[in-house]
């Protein structure tokens, strides 16, 4: 598995560009909410610790992680953003519909990276159980939110 022998939260600030002069937008699913406040709290905390400025942050909600492509591209319409991290929770069920979203959240993302002048970094967590999903928003794998921040920093400057 790809984070088996890797932190999520491990990164080396010396290497990252200070984020103080940037502007970023986080959408953050409420399905799965443990999971995706957990994903936040790593991306805020990893923004601010680069030194973005709180009041340069902007959080929406949307209801699931489907509706992530939809309000990326607002944010993207209607706020001066230098990125966007979408967060969001699917866990694998018992029918097919877990494939469904999970493939309509990343093209739709990758579709919004194609279309728009401003990196949306794909911070979706798609794992089998609930303890796959813990193991990579905090737990022993790390936080993938810390490391969909620091990928939103690199790309925000590149975008520059």
């Amino acid at each position: 598995m790809a984070t088996e022998n890797k932190n999520l939260s491990v990164y080396d600030k010396s290497k990252i560009p200070n984020a103080k002069s940037l502007r970023f937008g986080i959408v953050v699913s409420e399905w799965n909410t443990t999971i995706t406040e957990a994903l936040f709290q790593g991306a805020q905390e990893a923004l601010l610790d680069c030194g973005a400025l709180e009041e340069n942050i902007v959080r929406w909600d949307v209801p699931g992680s489907f509706e992530l492509t939809f309000g990326c591209k607002k944010m993207l319409q209607t706020e001066k953003v230098d990125a966007v991290i979408a967060i969001g929770s699917v866990i694998r069920g018992e029918t097919s519909h877990f494939d469904f979203v999970c493939s309509g959240a990343a093209q739709g993302i990758k579709d919004l990276n194609i279309a728009y002048d401003v990196p949306v970094i794909f911070c979706v967590l798609t794992d089998d159980t609930l303890q796959q999903a813990q193991d990579r928003s905090g737990g022993r794998h790390g936080n993938k939110g810390t490391e969909a921040a620091i990928a939103a920093i690199q790309m925000a400057v590149l975008g520059k």
